[in-house]
């Protein structure tokens, strides 16, 4: 694993609880419908996590293609995450940002 990762592991993986965190608790709300597409974006943002990591760990040739994808994914679940006014919500909202730029800082 390069060193260079570490940063962006951690990020990652502070996303991808994050993102766990805020599905499980948007389940709990009181008007659950009205957190679709949160917890849509939620999910599909930790795995994509997930992916990353396990790509950056195993060295794989297609690292900086994962990254630009979890870019975006974490720009669109911190985007939808902030139209909520719940304590989850905004904190996955600050992983996902975070997140998003180690993941610049490796693709540039």
């Amino acid at each position: 694993m390069q060193q260079t990762y570490e940063e962006c592991i951690k990020a990652c993986q502070e996303c991808l609880e994050a993102c766990n965190v805020c599905f499980d608790s948007c389940l709990n709300e009181e008007n659950v419908g009205m957190m679709a597409g949160c917890i849509r974006l939620d999910r599909e943002c930790a795995a994509v996590c997930s992916l990353a990591v396990n790509s950056m760990q195993s060295g794989s040739p297609n690292v900086k293609e994962i990254l630009k994808l979890l870019v975006k994914v974490c720009e669109s679940c911190g985007n939808e995450c902030n139209k909520h006014e719940h304590d989850h919500c905004r904190k996955c909202a600050a992983a996902c940002f975070t997140c998003g730029e180690e993941c610049k800082k490796l693709i540039a």
